[in-house]
Parts: structure tokens; C-alpha cells; sequence
């Protein structure tokens, strides 16, 4: 069976992540993305952040993005777990999957 040539992912933005997404800052997306790249490479988490910083992010991206992966400080929700425990950005990212990042970062 022929592999799928996109795949769809829910991705969700909370703790103020959503404020550095372009206005109306939607805490929710569907996306759909390649399931690989030209080379053959799957898609994992650390083409999503790259697709999320390209196309979702309007501002300050440097508050989101840290080289290829997250800045510490937020937290990664690989369906429901804790994406240390999946890969983190190795992780390869399948039809369905649910990514959620949330700042624990607060101002005082």
C-alpha cells in the first residue's frame, strides 16, 4: 500500500502561545503537511515547528522557536504525553496526532 502523501495533524497554542500567532491568535488548527520531504525524510515534530514558524507565527518568533526545536519554558503535549517521553522532535508525526505546546513562562 502506497504511503499517504500528506498528513494531518490537530495542533493547539495555550498559555500565550496563541498571542504570537497572527490575530485573531486561534488556540486551535488543522494542518496538513507533506509526510515526507523530497529527500524521503518523514515528517516529524521538528518540521512542524519550522512549518509553525514560516506560516502561523507573525511576531517574535524568537519567543516560540529555539534553533530546531521549542524554547525551554514551553511544554510539548504529544497526544497527551509529555513529548520526551515520544522522541521530542524526532518525533514522526502521524494521520490524527495532537500537538499542543503551553508557555509555563508568566510574567510577574
Amino acid at each position: 500500500m502506497a504511503t499517504p502523501s500528506t498528513v494531518k495533524v490537530k495542533v493547539e497554542f495555550g498559555g500565550g502561545t496563541e498571542l504570537l500567532l497572527a490575530p485573531p491568535h486561534e488556540k486551535k488548527h488543522a494542518l496538513t503537511l507533506p509526510s515526507a520531504d523530497e529527500a524521503g525524510k518523514a515528517t516529524d515534530v521538528a518540521d512542524l515547528i519550522q512549518y509553525i514558524r514560516k506560516n502561523l507565527i507573525t511576531e517574535r518568533e524568537e519567543l516560540f522557536v529555539d534553533g530546531d526545536s521549542v524554547r525551554p519554558g514551553i511544554l510539548v503535549l504529544i497526544n497527551n504525553s509529555d513529548w520526551e517521553l515520544e522522541g521530542e522532535i524526532e518525533y514522526v508525526l502521524q494521520d490524527g496526532d495532537e500537538i499542543v505546546f503551553i508557555s509555563t513562562l508568566h510574567g510577574g
